[in-house]
């Protein structure tokens, strides 16, 4: 008989047995389930609701229960429904009357909504430490390439000169603020809901602080209907790893465009590669467009959990079962991605001769061209028309604008002179943005301590 089957008369169809059960997928928190279990009947056993010695045998037979499923001694029961029945049912076998003693004052209403904080408090964390490595692997390449040009776009289409460590560092300021959402879902999450019961607590005399204090919460929910209904946390979470998805999405983006031969910005190192079944000549970047795909999986688990909760009374209802798969999915996906996503951009070549090529061409030099009129004296509006006309002539020659004579340059303006080529050379459209966010080396070395120190903070 079930561990709730007093009422019943008959026993539930195998089809529901096996519809209804959720162990398949929330064996995962079996864990957080025994050590939310120990703390509470550690917590049973000091304010005296059940005997001393119950409360110290549950523990410490939890704990052997818990050696055995990490030795894979023990294998779970789809008729015992879920992590959390299929555990009490391992510790009443083993102790009889003493287990049956350690659900009081708790529901696994409660009892699920403490499980899946826990485990999401710890996965957080293990994302962010992946993210803070992946962080430190972008400095590393964008220290060594302070000095790399390349083409900066908008619209796809070259715009202006940068560096290969600016471009990167563009990259670190999204994952920073990644992290920073990861903190802010943390610190939510981190909020002890047992005791509340099924939703309106109990009338034990419990102690739900010594039960926060004890599995590392920083404060106990206020509301118990809120404690076991709330799934915002989960919720938030797969926000922001939908976010990170979106940020590792894009940058790989940019990692396939740059390592076609239209490119050839950079070129992915072999381990990171896969070849074709019957090209010989390919290399394909197929870790990147994993990771690209992988984001519409991980957007897909953030609105699945929207939908769920999305029409759902108070308190808890069985719909709530369905949001573990989701966020576990999201979780394991953002955590596959980040670590093989990190020794890809490590070992990937820097092919910096083609940047700077790349920069050279597109007139990317156009608007430090026009910047050049206006510090002579000329408005803006009018250098930019001057400008404009001297790239459609210089299309006209098939010329670049650096390319053009003195006396080309003249045919536009009178203000030109031979100083215009050294205003306009690709390296002193770099160098002259030495302003705070800007591309130039001095600018970058200040902006990468500053983000090494931001980054200690986290």
């Amino acid at each position: 008989m079930k561990l709730w089957g007093g009422r019943f008369q008959k026993s539930t169809d195998a089809k529901v047995d096996d519809f209804n059960s959720s162990v398949r997928f929330d064996y995962k928190m079996y864990k957080q389930d025994i050590l939310g279990s120990i703390a509470h009947s550690k917590m049973l056993g000091k304010q005296g609701i059940i005997p001393k010695e119950d409360s110290t045998l549950i523990a410490e037979t939890l704990m052997e229960i818990l050696q055995e499923i990490e030795d894979g001694k023990v294998e779970f029961m789809i008729d015992a429904e879920d992590i959390h029945m299929n555990i009490e049912k391992l510790l009443t076998d083993k102790i009889g009357d003493a287990g049956k003693r350690l659900h009081t004052a708790r529901s696994r209403n409660d009892q699920v909504a403490l499980d899946i904080r826990m485990y999401l408090k710890e996965q957080t964390l293990e994302i962010k430490q992946m993210l803070i490595s992946l962080e430190n692997a972008l400095v590393s390449l964008a220290q060594n390439n302070l000095e790399t040009v390349m083409p900066g776009y908008t619209h796809m289409q070259k715009a202006q000169p940068i560096t290969f460590a600016h471009h990167i560092m563009a990259y670190a300021e999204m994952f920073l603020r990644d992290l920073g959402r990861l903190n802010d879902a943390y610190k939510r999450m981190d909020k002890m809901p047992l005791g509340s019961g099924a939703l309106a607590t109990t009338t034990y005399p419990i102690d739900r602080e010594f039960v926060a204090k004890e599995l590392g919460f920083s404060e106990v929910t206020r509301n118990s209907l809120d404690g076991v209904s709330d799934r915002d946390f989960a919720i938030e979470l797969a926000s922001a790893l939908s976010i990170i998805m979106m940020h590792l999405s894009r940058f790989s983006e940019e990692l396939i465009i740059w390592s076609t031969n239209e490119f050839s910005f950079v070129e992915m190192d072999d381990s990171y590669s896969t070849g074709s079944s019957i090209m010989p000549q390919k290399k394909n970047p197929d870790v990147a467009e994993l990771i690209r795909g992988k984001t519409g999986r991980v957007y897909g688990n953030l609105i699945g959990l929207l939908t769920v909760m999305k029409g759902l009374p108070l308190a808890y209802n069985k719909d709530m079962q369905e949001d573990k798969e989701a966020i576990f999915d999201a979780v394991d996906t953002v955590k596959l991605c980040i670590p093989v996503f990190e020794g890809m951009v490590s070992s990937m070549k820097i092919n910096s001769e083609n940047m700077r090529k790349g920069a050279s061409g597109g007139f990317t030099n156009a608007t430090d061209g026009a910047d050049y009129l206006v510090k002579k004296g000329m408005p803006f509006r009018d250098a930019h028309a001057v400008i404009g006309k001297l790239v459609f002539y210089a299309i006209s020659q098939d010329k670049s604008l650096e390319e053009l004579s003195l006396e080309e340059f003249k045919q536009f303006s009178d203000v030109f002179d031979n100083d215009v080529y050294e205003a306009i050379s690709v390296e002193t459209c770099v160098s002259c943005r030495d302003i705070i966010g800007g591309p130039a080396k001095s600018a970058m070395e200040k902006t990468i301590e500053s983000f090494k120190k931001e980054l200690k903070k986290i």
